[in-house]
């Protein structure tokens, strides 16, 4: 994909501007971002998905029990028809995992990194339905798939934002409306983090939300040192062997903290540790109990290769790839693998391929380093077999 090229799926304009100029600025309409867009999964279907136990549902009801009632699923095929007329909706998170032909749609958002794409939600709304004037800490990018919706825009927040008092969800106190907008199927909004957003079903429509990947501060710092203590041996810890007589024994001075800190930057500067941890944390699975592959050796999948088999990617894995001083890096599901520099062809098929086969494999079909590979990935499950 060449950056300076328009795309329609950003209104004409190139993914060099749509980053230089919004991407976690400000936000975008772009009308008929996807001209005659029909949703490949019907209301009906995104609701029998609320039924599965493995499957992530909520309904969100304005006026039920309590203002904005939240309800967890799986649900009962009653659910619905005990449901009120309008102000409610149903989000079923990470339908791509579920339909292949929505996973599709997150290839036309290739100018952005694979590995921060977090999942394609679902809601369906009935006229009236929303979840409230809210914001988000990541970017995503609003789809209109069916019907329409009021979009009204507003303040930029942060943790200092008044709530209601709600156990559940986090809906603003105060709502300071700037701009809104009503979607119809094929139109998008992009939206980056902090951004007051509020939408409202003007009648019964879906919408998907394609959300982005963000670790807090908080999760980084915390993620990373239980990484990075595996590595650390107990024998290191604070020294002080330049310490001097102190004046005040019960005062921490000056020069202890900067022994503190030369500890810490000596361990936490690892470049390579700090990629490996990165990439294994943002290639982790959502669900990753679908993550799990069958025993096979070596050989049984050049033969299986040999006789037409076809492998693809298992929907709920995430694959990766970095290249390091000594090799290549290639994340999967949660999970890194060094390898040697000349499988950088293999390891970028892997990744962007949507099926792997005897003709695309061709260079490396026989090759011990690329079989041992693909096999392991096969037995964690981050590839099957596309029969399976």
């Amino acid at each position: 994909m060449t950056s300076d090229l328009p795309l329609e799926i950003l209104g004409g304009i190139s993914a060099r501007e749509f980053l230089r100029d919004y991407w976690q600025k400000k936000p975008l309409l772009i009308r008929q971002a996807i001209p005659g867009f029909e949703s490949p999964i019907s209301p009906d279907e995104l609701a029998g998905l609320s039924l599965e136990e493995e499957v992530e549902s909520r309904l969100i009801l304005e006026h039920g029990a309590r203002p904005w009632e939240l309800r967890r699923g799986p649900f009962e095929e009653t659910t619905y028809s005990e449901l009120p007329e309008q102000d409610w909706t149903l989000l079923v998170q990470a339908v791509d995992q579920w339909v292949p032909e929505v996973a599709e749609l997150k290839e036309k958002f290739e100018f952005l990194p694979n590995w921060r794409i977090d999942d394609v939600m679902i809601s369906y709304a009935a006229p009236g339905g929303g979840v409230g004037p809210h914001f988000d800490n990541y970017d995503v990018f609003l789809l209109q798939a069916h019907g329409k919706r009021h979009w009204r825009l507003g303040q930029l927040c942060d943790s200092d934002s008044a709530l209601l008092e709600h156990g559940d969800l986090k809906i603003l106190t105060d709502f300071e409306q700037l701009e809104d907008w009503v979607l119809e199927p094929g139109d998008m909004l992009y939206l980056p983090p902090r951004h007051a957003h509020f939408g409202t079903a003007v009648d019964a429509c879906m919408t998907y939300s394609i959300g982005f990947r963000a670790p807090s501060a908080a999760e980084v710092l915390t993620h990373f040192t239980d990484f990075l203590g595996q590595f650390l041996p107990d024998e290191e810890r604070y020294t002080d062997p330049d310490i001097t007589p102190v004046e005040d024994p019960h005062e921490i001075q000056r020069d202890a903290v900067e022994r503190l800190k030369g500890l810490l930057t000596e361990h936490m500067g690892d470049d390579r540790l700090l990629l490996t941890w990165f990439g294994q944390f943002m290639t982790e699975p959502r669900y990753p109990e679908r993550i799990a592959g069958p025993e096979m050796a070596s050989t049984e999948l050049a033969a299986a290769l040999a006789n037409g088999a076809l492998l693809i990617r298992n929907p709920s894995a995430r694959l990766a790839w970095s290249e390091v001083d000594v090799g290549l890096l290639l994340f999967a599901s949660g999970q890194s693998r060094l390898l040697p520099a000349h499988l950088r062809g293999l390891l970028k098929l892997i990744c962007s391929a949507g099926a792997l086969h005897s003709e695309n494999l061709g260079p490396w079909l026989g090759e011990e380093e690329a079989s041992t590979l693909l096999t392991e990935l096969i037995r964690q499950g981050s590839l099957e077999f596309a029969d399976e």
